[in-house]
Parts: structure tokens; C-alpha cells; sequence
């Protein structure tokens, strides 16, 4: 999909925007000159002053190119269900991994994904547990991020 320059430019100035009236609230250190909403700050002016660079330029060019193209791939059914399934997935892990856990989310989002792109089910469920069970152990172990354990707490590692 192709957007318009204007159309981005102005989504960045306003993240830009919300990004410096969030470091508004970040505490002051006694004594030191900067502090911890200096360089948040400073790349949210870029993004600022980017953004609306981008946006005129795209209002220059706007009669030369649609605000919106859309790209093959979205009269695809199979790569739309792989798109809905990737948001939808991310909205139920977000949803249900403190009760369900890592791991059977993990396995319950990828499954799916595995089945639209054309794996086959039982090579998908497999790859699904692996990868599973990998990716906890390198944020939970190696990384020591706390990840949920949900209904898997009784056999936790």
C-alpha cells in the first residue's frame, strides 16, 4: 500500500507531538542541567520537524498521485487472513496470556498463521510447540523476562 507523503507526515508530526507532551511529565534531576526527557525530546522535535517536511512535500505532489494506492496483495483473500490473523493475534495474546500463559498463547496464535500460509497441520502444530517452547526459554531464561506462565503454573521451570 502506498500513502500519500502528506497523509505520513502528518501521522508523524502528531507522534512527534504526543511525545512531547508525554516527556512534559518526566521528573527534573536536581542539580544536572538535562534530564531524562532531553533525548526523547530532541527525537520527537526531529520527528516534528520531519514530519511536516514530509507533509508539504506530499500536498506539493498530491495532484500527480492518489492519497492512497492499494497494493495486490489486498484482493488476496489468503493474505488478508493472514494479516486479520496476525492483528487478531496480537489482540488475543494481549487478552488472554495472563490467565492462558506464554506458551499456549504462543501455540494458539501460530498455528493459525502456520495453517494460512499453507503448512501443513500436523508439520505446523509441531513447529508451533517448538518454537513455542524456544522463544520462552530465550526470554524467560536468557533474557529473564518475565514472561506469563498462566495455566502452566504448577509445571513452571
Amino acid at each position: 500500500m502506498k500513502v500519500n507523503d502528506a497523509v505520513l507526515g502528518l501521522l508523524f508530526a502528531a507522534l512527534g507531538g504526543l511525545v512531547l507532551f508525554a516527556v512534559q511529565g518526566f521528573p527534573k534531576i536536581p542539580g544536572q542541567p538535562v534530564g531524562p526527557a532531553l533525548f526523547p525530546g530532541l527525537i520527537a522535535c526531529g520527528l516534528c520537524v520531519g514530519g511536516l517536511l514530509l507533509a508539504v512535500s506530499g500536498w506539493r505532489r498530491r495532484r500527480d498521485e492518489p492519497w492512497v494506492v492499494w497494493d495486490a496483495w489486498v484482493r488476496s483473500p489468503r493474505h488478508v487472513a493472514a494479516f486479520l490473523l496476525v492483528v487478531g493475534g496480537v489482540l488475543f495474546y494481549i487478552a488472554a496470556s495472563p490467565r492462558l500463559g506464554f506458551i499456549p498463547c504462543a501455540v494458539l496464535v501460530l498455528v493459525p498463521l502456520f495453517m494460512v500460509l499453507r503448512v501443513p497441520p500436523a508439520r505446523a502444530v509441531v513447529v508451533a510447540i517448538i518454537a513455542a517452547l524456544a522463544v520462552h526459554y530465550a526470554f524467560y531464561k536468557l533474557l529473564r523476562v518475565p514472561l506469563p506462565w498462566g495455566v502452566l503454573t504448577p509445571v513452571a521451570w
